[in-house]
C-alpha cells in the first residue's frame, strides 16, 4: 500500500509540458485542484502488480475540519448508473458535510463507513452524517470482486490529505481505470479568472474511466492509429467522476450549473456517454458564507474555467498514466505521446 503523494511517473508528462494548452486563461500556481485555497488531496494506491490495481482518492476541505459544518455544493448526473453515496441529500440541502471519497465500485460502501468513522471521530456530536463516496469500475485491470479497500486504506487517504500538486495518473482511485481506449487514471487542472474585479479560482480533479474516441484539441486519434495492431476493447461499466471546486461566492444553484458543465467538458475529449456510464459531477464553493453569491450574468467566466480546466485534467489523466496489465493478462495501453498530431498542441481560440 502507497498513500503518499508522488510526481509525475518517470517518463509521463502533462498535457502541458507536451506543448497542449487547453483555452487561454491562466492557470493556478500548480495546475491544480489544490490551487483553491484550503483544497486537500490523498491517495492510498493498491497494486500488486498482478490482479489488484486499485485505491482510494479523497478530496478533502480543510474548512470543514476547522469549524465549518458545510459548504455549498451541488451534483450532477451527466448519467446516473452509477453510485453515488451521498448525492441525494447534496440535491436536497445544497450542502456538502464531508470530504469526497473516491474508490472502486464494490468497494463504494466499506468506503462510506470508513468515511463515516472519519466524520464522527472529527465531530463528537452529532447523530447523523452524510459521507459522499463515489466510484468507477476498474474490473478491466483489478480484480474488483476481491473488494480489497479497507478503512485503514480510506484513513490512510484522508489523513494522508495534503496540499501541493497532487499525483495523477496509475494512483489512489485511477490505479485500475482506463478511457477512451488507453490506460487512464486521475487528472487535475485549475483556471484563475478576475470577476467584477475579483480574482477566482477554479480547480478540478476527475477519476476517469469512460468510453469514446481520445480526442485532442478536436482532432479524434483512436487507438488502432496510435497503437497499430492494438484493438480498442471498451470496457463494461465506464464511469468518471468529477470534482470541481472553487472560491467564488455562488449558491447551490449556481454550483449545479458549474456542475453540468463539468459533465459538458467530457465531449470535448471524446466521451461517448454510453448506457453504461456513470458520469457525476460535484461542485463546491469554499467561499466565506457571509458573501453574497455573485449575479448570474458574471458566471460566464466560471463556466469557461470549468470547461478549460475539466478538459485538461481529463487529458493529464491519460497523459500521466503508464501501460498496465492486470486480471486476466488484460493490458491497457499509455498513450504514446510520439504519435500525437502535432496539431494538437495548438490553443483553442
Amino acid at each position: 500500500m502507497n498513500n503518499r503523494l508522488s510526481a509525475t511517473p518517470r517518463g509521463r508528462a502533462r498535457a502541458r509540458a507536451l506543448g497542449i494548452v487547453v483555452g487561454t486563461l491562466p492557470t493556478g500556481p500548480l495546475n491544480a485542484i489544490t490551487d483553491v485555497e484550503g483544497i486537500l488531496v490523498g491517495h492510498t494506491t493498491i497494486d500488486d502488480g498482478a490482479d489488484l490495481h486499485t485505491g482510494v482518492t479523497a478530496v478533502v476541505p480543510r474548512h470543514l475540519t476547522t469549524g465549518r459544518r458545510g459548504l455549498p455544493a451541488a451534483v450532477y448526473a451527466g448519467n446516473g448508473y452509477g453510485k453515488l453515496v451521498g448525492s441525494t441529500q447534496i440535491d436536497e440541502l445544497g450542502v456538502l458535510e464531508s470530504p469526497v471519497v473516491l474508490t472502486a465500485t464494490l468497494s463504494v460502501f466499506r468506503a462510506a463507513d470508513a468515511l463515516l468513522t472519519y466524520l464522527m471521530d472529527h465531530r463528537q456530536d452529532g447523530l447523523s452524517f452524510n459521507p459522499v463516496v463515489g466510484e468507477t469500475n476498474d474490473g478491466f485491470l483489478s480484480d474488483i470482486r476481491r473488494r480489497p479497500i479497507t478503512e485503514r486504506h480510506v484513513l490512510a487517504a484522508l489523513e494522508g490529505a495534503s496540499g501541493g500538486l497532487p499525483a495523477e495518473g496509475c494512483v489512489g482511485a485511477g490505479t485500475g481505470t482506463t478511457a477512451l481506449g488507453f490506460k487512464a487514471g486521475i487528472g487535475t487542472s485549475s483556471r484563475r479568472q478576475v470577476v467584477d474585479g475579483a480574482p477566482v479560482t477554479v480547480g478540478a480533479l476527475v477519476q476517469a474511466n469512460f468510453g469514446g474516441v481520445l480526442t485532442v484539441r478536436g482532432i479524434p486519434m483512436p487507438v488502432e492509429e496510435l497503437i497499430p495492431g492494438v484493438r480498442h476493447e471498451e470496457p463494461a461499466g465506464n464511469s468518471c467522476m468529477i470534482v470541481v471546486a472553487t472560491d467564488a461566492p455562488l449558491d447551490a444553484r449556481q454550483l449545479g450549473r458549474l456542475a453540468r458543465r463539468a459533465i459538458f467538458a467530457m465531449g470535448r475529449v471524446g466521451a461517448s456517454y454510453s448506457n453504461g456510464s456513470g458520469d457525476y459531477a460535484i461542485a463546491f464553493t469554499t467561499a466565506p458564507p457571509q458573501l453574497p453569491p455573485m449575479p448570474d450574468d458574471l458566471l460566464n467566466p466560471l463556466f469557461a474555467a470549468v470547461m478549460d480546466s475539466v478538459e485538461e485534467a481529463l487529458l493529464n489523466s491519460l497523459f500521466t498514466a503508464t501501460t498496465t496489465t492486470g486480471v486476466h493478462g488484460r493490458t491497457s495501453h499509455a498513450v504514446p505521446y510520439g504519435r500525437l498530431s502535432g496539431s494538437s498542441t495548438s490553443s483553442r481560440q
